[in-house]
């Protein structure tokens, strides 16, 4: 059995007749450690396991770490997880909580990587956070279990950070058979290296991090995730902090479910009359998100 559950796929009704066509919810928030890194992650944990790894490495700014930590709880294996100093006392806690050795360094999530890196001993597996084959074909399970249930989307609405779960979604789409169906990937101001990479046709990294969906974090995307800008329709769009916390209350309010401001992005977009236009019938992936608190979620707001 795989570590990860399988989540409920509901209609958004207030989505709906917001957006005037239907938006069905993937509700990864509902995994075990609170996001859909658990797909990949415990994928890729259960194969290292499976070759002998005695110790679980990763680099997060949370939600990869999360599940790296849970993943080997379940498996009894050791985990140190190296964030950075922009990572949440709340996020530190839940990783102590499963167990792992949290160490802090530097003050983005590729000074953390880094340091991470110079840990790998022999035993040792490294999970990486988004840019694996591995995390990629486990997070295409959530695509297996829509076409088990309501069929084929007309779009798919997700939150891209490092690109880990478009890649998985793509993935997803293409082995049953859904090529055709086009993604959009949202991402905040500020957070927007994948429009970047869009714009430059390869992945490039932006300046700094400034956006306070921290979790969208990667100043780099992944190359597989431009790289099926080749093949497959996606179209990026960038929205603000205030729309991603505006949709993270409301979808508290609507769904009864607490998100970080990085699924928040997303969700927006279900909020919008307009932004959805030119696509029925939408699958929109609520990523989730563990570490943040309504406290926290409105103390940003009042500062936008």
């Amino acid at each position: 059995m795989p570590l990860h559950i399988e989540t409920p796929l509901i209609e958004s009704r207030p989505m709906s007749a917001v957006a005037q066509r239907t938006v069905n919810l993937k509700l990864d928030a509902l995994q075990p450690c609170g996001s859909f890194k658990l797909r990949g992650v415990g994928h890729a944990c259960e194969v290292h396991h499976g070759r002998g790894a005695r110790r679980f490495i990763s680099s997060s700014g949370g939600n990869a770490g999360l599940a790296v930590a849970y993943a080997g709880r379940l498996l009894g294996t050791a985990v140190t997880v190296v964030v950075p100093e922009t990572t949440t006392d709340r996020a530190r806690e839940l990783l102590r909580l499963e167990g792992a050795q949290v160490i802090v360094h530097g003050g983005s999530w590729q000074e953390a990587n880094e340091l991470a890196h110079t840990l790998i001993a022999s035993g040792d597996a490294f999970i990486h956070p988004f840019d694996d084959s591995l995390l990629w074909t486990g997070h295409a399970s959530m695509i297996d279990e829509v076409a088990r249930t309501t069929g084929k989307p007309g779009a798919v609405v997700l939150s891209v950070g490092g690109g880990g779960l478009l890649c998985g979604v793509i993935e997803g789409l293409q082995r049953n058979g859904w090529g055709d169906v086009p993604v959009i990937a949202v991402e905040t101001e500020g957070a927007a290296s994948f429009r970047a990479a869009t714009l430059a046709q390869a992945p490039v990294e932006i300046e700094a991090i400034t956006s306070i969906a921290t979790s969208l974090g990667a100043k780099r995307v992944c190359s597989q995730s431009v790289a099926y800008l080749d093949n497959h329709r996606i179209e990026s769009v960038v929205v603000s902090d205030k729309d991603a916390l505006d949709a993270c209350e409301r979808f508290l309010t609507d769904h009864r479910l607490l998100v970080e401001p990085a699924c928040g992005a997303a969700l927006s977009l279900g909020y919008s009359p307009t932004l959805l236009n030119g696509y029925d019938n939408v699958l929109m992936v609520v990523c989730g998100g563990a570490t943040a608190t309504l406290e926290q979620i409105r103390t940003w707001r009042q500062a936008q």
